[in-house]
């Protein structure tokens, strides 16, 4: 029995948490600077995040374009995706309203990939070398 790791999955799941930390972490953890502890703006754990979801996305639609689909349209959406949620951080007074089309982009990516390697299952072309 192989056990196969649904990199889309993930991708789309760290997505949802990355957009309910952003959102309703402020909400409940306002007391946390009382006991010195501060990760709703701290840049080092948004920054990590981030990487975090850089690294699972670009494996994730990578292995789909290159073993599926061959299609960059997924990568598109994701790179859009992370730009603004870099600008997120870098301007937090718009951090909402980057947020959602950040998060849309990314699950949009995600999903596009996931259909995508499932509509095509190995079916390549005659200049596909694997």
């Amino acid at each position: 029995m192989s056990f196969k790791i649904n990199w889309d999955a993930i991708g789309i799941s760290t997505s949802l948490a990355c957009a309910i930390h952003c959102a309703l972490l402020p909400l409940f953890f306002t007391s946390l600077p009382i006991f010195g502890i501060n990760i709703v703006h701290n840049l080092f754990f948004e920054y990590a995040m981030i990487a975090l979801a850089m690294v699972v996305g670009t494996y994730s639609l990578y292995h789909g374009k290159r073993k599926h689909h061959h299609n960059w349209w997924p990568f598109r959406f994701f790179v859009l995706g992370m730009i603004l949620l870099l600008l997120k951080v870098t301007f937090p007074a718009w951090e909402i309203i980057l947020l959602v089309p950040a998060v849309i982009g990314i699950i949009v990516a995600h999903t596009l990939n996931y259909r995508l390697c499932r509509q095509h299952n190995h079916a390549h072309s005659d200049d596909c070398n694997h």
